[in-house]
């Protein structure tokens, strides 16, 4: 009976048990349900206060916006970044060079290659400018002589917004031919530049002759050197202030202290006592005005200096224009125009002084150059300039060289969008006085890979 009744008591617990176990796990389900509801809400909260913090703070919402992309979107696999950064370091090695102030450079320049045949006159030189008297053999030959290789260095940047920068340009022009072909400088500059303003060293063309004709036949000296281009680099301190007069017009004003060359008198040998340097003073002042593809650049400009010879000073004072004219974009008209005196200082024929009696005179010149240029397609461009100097045969002895002519054409093609070709033919003209004329016709088929 008590077995009986044990019996009976423990299957009325289980039967208890069994009804009370689904009763417990519904209460967990549902306050389980209740937590993930509050999470929920918690979440939505969060992302509520996010919102109005970044509205409050704009400047900080693409930083957070950025931090939770970051933590949402998954990250690219191990090697797709690996590659990416290799990707970029090849970039930076090809783009960049490093100084030893860690400053970017950039290497430029050009690889030149050039072909070339002259007449009788050239006297044996390469890119005669100015005729000897008596003719001599025609001859020609092959040269890399002419390529250039640049620096061009990004500067820290100065009080008042302001930026340094700097470039020197070498090319091997120096020696002769053969193998005495030396590295020479041709043009360096280090200029501080402002919004309006810039203050520059340099060594550079004159300020009243800052344009030239497009050859690649005529690298290592300027085309038209003593045939009407002022030409000669030469050190010199400059500052140059813009105006802007309208959004499509405005004034640059240049103003500097150049060094002569007084060997461009021509008394350098006969006179010892011939300084061989002069403070010259120069300015330019230019009015451009654009309209579409139209552009017009008009500039007029002096130079001041004196010559020391025989305890005699000597003046050299030069005036300028010169002009850039773009009536459509395919069309370019641009020159030079200069009257004065002993111009041979800044690029001017090399007979700037005559000495008579004793007495050192100042030799008048007028000259100048133009170019036409017309681009037929997006890669050929024709050119065809011509410019001359004249000096004034009452300041001249007899023999000196009373004119000097030169005229050339030439069609420079794109092959890629770094390799130029180029075919010129040009003639110089020089006149003595009381004698007769030199004519030496040169013909170049140049290459070009720019770097």
């Amino acid at each position: 009976m008590r077995k009986l009744s044990c019996l009976l008591l423990a299957a009325c617990a289980a039967r208890s048990l069994m009804a009370q176990q689904p009763t417990d796990l519904k209460d967990v389900v549902e306050r389980l349900d209740r937590l993930e509801a509050q999470n929920r809400d918690l979440m939505a909260e969060i992302r509520a206060l996010r919102l109005q913090l970044a509205a409050g703070q704009p400047t900080a919402a693409p930083e957070a916006a950025a931090q939770t992309a970051e933590t949402e979107a998954p990250s690219p696999p191990v090697t797709e970044r690996l590659d990416v950064a290799e990707r970029r370091i090849a970039d930076l090695d090809q783009s960049k060079i490093s100084s030893e102030h860690r400053l970017p450079v950039t290497l430029t320049g050009m690889l030149l290659f050039n072909t070339f045949l002259n007449g009788k006159g050239s006297g044996g030189a390469d890119n005669p400018t100015v005729l000897p008297p008596a003719g001599g053999q025609a001859g020609g030959g092959a040269t890399f002589r002419q390529s250039v290789v640049g620096l061009k260095v990004d500067g820290p940047g100065l009080v008042g917004g302001g930026k340094l920068t700097g470039a020197a340009y070498m090319d091997f022009f120096g020696g002769g031919t053969g193998l005495n072909q030396t590295v020479r400088l041709r043009v360096a500059t280090l200029d501080a530049t402002w919004k309006n303003t810039t203050v520059g060293l340099a060594f550079d063309k004159p300020i009243i002759a800052p344009r030239e004709p497009d050859s690649l036949a005529q690298v290592g000296v300027s085309p038209l050197t003593a045939a009407g281009n002022l030409w000669l680099w030469q050190p010199q301190v400059r500052v140059e202030q813009r105006i802007s007069l309208t959004e499509q017009a405005g004034l640059r004003a240049q103003f500097g202290v150049y060094q002569t060359a007084e060997s461009g008198t021509g008394l350098s040998t006969a006179y010892p006592d011939l300084a061989k340097a002069r403070p010259g003073y120069q300015g330019r002042s230019e009015f451009w005005a654009k309209s579409g593809s139209r552009r017009i650049e008009i500039a007029p400009g002096f130079h001041v200096s004196s010559t020391r010879v025989l305890g005699q000073s000597v003046p050299s004072r030069i005036f300028s224009i010169d002009w850039l004219i773009r009536p459509t974009a395919r069309i370019d008209f641009t020159g030079t125009f200069f009257h004065g005196e002993n111009t041979g200082v800044i690029g001017g024929l090399r007979q700037g002084v005559n000495v008579m009696n004793g007495q050192a005179r100042a030799v008048g010149a007028t000259g100048g150059w133009g170019q036409f240029t017309y681009r037929a397609t997006r890669r050929a461009s024709f050119n065809i300039y011509a410019g001359q100097e004249d000096d004034r045969n009452r300041d001249l002895s007899l023999g000196a060289i009373g004119k000097n002519q030169g005229y050339g054409a030439n069609i420079i093609y794109r092959l890629g969008s770094n390799i130029l070709t180029s075919f010129e033919s040009s003639q110089i003209r020089t006149t003595y006085l009381g004698s007769h004329t030199v004519i030496n016709p040169h013909y170049d088929l140049a290459f070009a890979y720019l770097f």
